[in-house]
């Protein structure tokens, strides 16, 4: 099997004669860096065919996803939202602009808690995000409910694992390239985004799944949520896994909110996305209600 690299986009191909062979895929992700909470949409490509895992933040983030799917003269079939955070929908509107035909779908889960959630979210975010977000509902590009085990691109499987004793929270998984589509479940140069998982069962429950992620050995991993650069492959897995440990770990010693930030800072110093600290830690030490 022939592996081909090229700043951020993979490119898998079946050998020559294979019977039954899938066809070639190609992936690109689209890290946004710290003004877009470090998303990372990715697009799967086949011979015709494109599907975009999830969107980002904002609209500029939409518009440059748009654009280099445009580029490649693929016809977009599908959006997967594999969450219902809004760094995973708010850029959808120029997308669906520029590709009008494509399906937008989520898993009914992930939509009802979108319906639950958004109203809220555009409160908090359109003063901040302005021009380059949603104002209204009228900006959103709500998806419709599939609960089908499978996507396709080009016929070749993109399987949709929900995440065992966690709400809401699934990866994906393509055959073809061996590769994960981490989503939310997987972190790479942050810190971790634990207010979701307020309980230590919660947590347990997370990496029980990173451990059946690590089991399937895969070659190629995209977190959801990555600083630029960072690799694409089991360490993002290792990161996500040793940060949760090492944070309930820390609870456990803990006093307050602040104590529990500081030892996490000790043992990760140079990590983006402090927000996901700051928060966590005041929801895990019930200083702060969430979700």
């Amino acid at each position: 099997m022939k592996i081909g690299f090229a700043a951020g986009t993979v490119a898998v191909f079946a050998p020559h004669g294979a019977a039954h062979a899938q066809p070639a895929l190609g992936w690109t992700h689209f890290p946004a860096g710290d003004t877009g909470f470090f998303r990372a949409p990715v697009l799967l490509e086949g011979p015709t065919e494109a599907v975009l895992i999830d969107g980002g933040f904002s609209f500029p983030n939409g518009v440059e996803v748009a654009r280099a799917i445009k580029a490649t003269g693929k016809t977009l079939t599908t959006i997967y939202v594999s969450q219902s955070d809004p760094d995973y929908y708010f850029s959808l509107k120029p997308i669906t602009e520029a590709f009008p035909e494509a399906r937008v779908l989520a898993a009914s889960d992930t939509i009802t808690a979108i319906t639950a959630s958004v109203a809220k979210k555009i409160e908090t975010w359109s003063p901040q995000l302005g021009e380059n977000g949603p104002r209204s509902m009228d900006d959103i590009v709500m998806p419709q409910a599939s609960d089908d085990p499978t996507l396709t691109v080009d016929g070749a499987e993109i399987r949709i694992v929900p995440a065992e004793g966690l709400a809401n929270r699934r990866y994906l998984f393509v055959p073809s390239l061996n590769a994960v589509m981490g989503g939310v479940m997987i972190f790479a140069g942050t810190h971790v985004w634990t207010a979701d998982t307020a309980t230590p069962e919660l947590r347990a429950a997370w990496v029980a799944n990173l451990d059946a992620i690590i089991a399937l050995a895969p070659a190629v991993v995209v977190p959801g949520h990555m600083v630029p650069g960072a690799a694409t492959d089991l360490s993002a897995v290792e990161h996500t896994r040793g940060y949760l440990l090492a944070f309930e770990e820390e609870l456990a010693k803990a006093a307050d909110s602040e104590a529990l930030k500081a030892a996490m800072l000790a043992r990760y110093p140079d990590l983006g996305m402090g927000v996901a600290l700051d928060v966590g830690a005041k929801v895990a030490t019930g200083e702060m209600a969430w979700g």
